[in-house]
């Protein structure tokens, strides 16, 4: 699963409009350092479910608010725009987005153009060695200066957790129909580290419902 983050058949199809990814020779380097208010994160996941069907899950844009976290709704505006609504507690953020490549089974970027989120990232879909499933990577980047306070309400989760989550998300709905929920099940006092890891991991942040 290493070789996914490291080379891509499409590579040199990566537009230079999309900061989420850099590249030379055809491999993708190390995500930039963060700095002047930008994160960048990447991350992969092995599926089990062909790149068709989980390109079409993804680019499905309404329905991701069963999958990612604190996303209330979304509205498509245009043949590749869509309106975006996020919440937590009383906070609201929405933005506009735009998909800058669609590639079939293959590949989806995309940007902020509007709003209250400076984002902009890209999904990549290879099928796995043997075909034994499907090698999903994202890589996203977000420039924080106009979502400080926004994220300051929410309750631990670091922008980059958050991507993080999300494709553990799409992947247990991709493969089983539901995604595992945690919240208000019982459990004993955790501690001390336990508290401060239900902090760090924004553990009390709602698992998406699985569904639109």
């Amino acid at each position: 699963m290493s070789s996914a983050l490291k080379e891509k058949p499409y590579a040199e199809e990566v537009p230079t409009t999309s900061p989420a990814s850099v590249i030379l020779n055809g491999r993708y380097l190390p995500p930039p350092e963060d700095k002047d208010g930008r994160l960048w994160v990447r991350t992969s996941a092995l599926i089990q479910a062909s790149t068709n069907d989980l390109y079409a899950m993804w680019r499905n844009v309404e329905a991701a608010p069963g999958w990612q976290e604190q996303i209330k709704h979304v509205a498509v505006t245009g043949e590749r725009t869509s309106h975006w609504v996020m919440q937590s507690g009383e906070k609201t953020i929405e933005w506009d987005s735009e998909i800058l490549a669609d590639e079939p089974g293959r590949r989806i970027a995309w940007r902020s153009i509007g709003g209250d989120s400076d984002n902009a990232g890209e999904v990549i879909f290879e099928q796995a060695p043997g075909s034994r499933g499907t090698v999903v990577t994202v890589l996203q980047a977000f420039r924080i200066d106009k979502l400080t306070s926004a994220w300051e309400t929410f309750t631990g989760r670091n922008p980059k957790q958050a991507v993080i989550e999300n494709l553990r998300h799409f992947k247990a709905l991709a493969e089983t129909g539901e995604i595992p929920r945690t919240q208000g099940q019982p459990h004993e006092d955790r501690g001390l580290i336990g508290k401060m890891k239900i902090s760090t991991y924004g553990e009390k942040v709602p698992t998406p419902s699985g569904s639109n």
